[in-house]
């Protein structure tokens, strides 16, 4: 009976050594070349074409093709704001970043912002005392002065349409919680009331402005007073609530806020909603 029972387990043996042979099949090397960006991209988090380059020593043109075979497939994406190409979520070794998720989401979409609106956008989600840029259309912009973020600009959520957007519509005891953390230690009652009907009227309206302006010293706030820039912005809502904000910037000498709102509030909405949609989709939530 010992003789018997050797034979399958050399025979198994031998088929598992066999298994890590050469087979003389040759490799795709067009497959190693992508798998070889995807994985400097995915453990990078992010890298530019010319890191690329560099790093991997293939011509621009090659991997250009190569990285646009992997868009194709939903495996990098590449960030508007930087031309940087990012790791998809759905190839991440761990928990997606919730911040590049949402870009993600909302890149595609501020593209064709881009192409029904002349001026730019950002958007950008909540912190513990600003908002956090995570994406911008603004290289697409035809104009000079279009230069907003970069990604990881902390906006102020008492002087910028995008902050005031978000504050908004946040639940009353998230914005009570803000508040508290940008309030000055001699705040008096006039600062809250002013920072409340800003609120109520934002809200009542469906969108935000940078004006009028609140005393209270935070972060940008001579920024605003001095940039000669213009904004409206609404909220981004998901499934439960607002997830981020996404604004519109311009000269304040090239057209009034009503103007704009007017002309490019329906679109501006339109994407917001659409964002949120996709996140809700995908069971965004931070």
């Amino acid at each position: 009976m010992g003789g018997q029972s050797a034979g399958p387990r050399r025979s198994t043996d031998q088929a598992e050594d066999d298994a890590h042979k050469p087979t003389g099949v040759k490799s795709v090397r067009a497959l190693e070349r992508g798998l070889d960006v995807l994985l400097a991209v995915r453990t990078a988090g992010g890298l530019g074409l010319n890191a690329l380059h560099q790093q991997l020593g293939l011509p621009k043109a090659t991997l250009l093709r190569l990285l646009q075979t992997l868009a194709s497939r939903s495996l990098v994406w590449r960030r508007l704001a930087d031309g940087v190409w990012m790791p998809a979520a759905v190839i991440q070794g761990g928990p997606a970043d919730a911040g590049c998720r949402l870009a993600e989401i909302a890149s595609p979409l501020m593209v064709e912002l881009s192409n029904r609106l002349v001026w730019p956008s950002v958007i950008a989600i909540p912190r513990a005392d600003h908002m956090e840029v995570i994406e911008t259309n603004s290289p697409m912009s035809r104009f000079d002065f279009a230069s907003l973020g970069p990604v990881g600009v902390k906006l102020s959520y008492l002087h910028t349409a995008t902050g005031r957007a978000y504050l908004a519509a946040c639940g009353e005891a998230e914005r009570a919680a803000l508040v508290a953390r940008l309030a000055p230690p001699d705040a008096g009652p006039d600062g809250y009331h002013l920072l409340e009907a800003i609120m109520d009227e934002t809200r009542a309206r469906g969108w935000s402005t940078r004006v009028p302006h609140h005393p209270w010293a935070d972060r940008n706030r001579q920024t605003v007073l001095r940039d000669g820039k213009h904004s409206i912005a609404v909220a981004v809502q998901g499934r439960g609530g607002p997830i981020a904000a996404l604004n519109i910037t311009w000269p304040s000498r090239r057209a009034s806020v009503a103007d704009v709102a007017e002309q490019c509030l329906g679109s501006l909405q339109a994407i917001a909603e659409r964002i949120g949609q996709a996140a809700a989709a995908t069971d965004f939530t931070w």
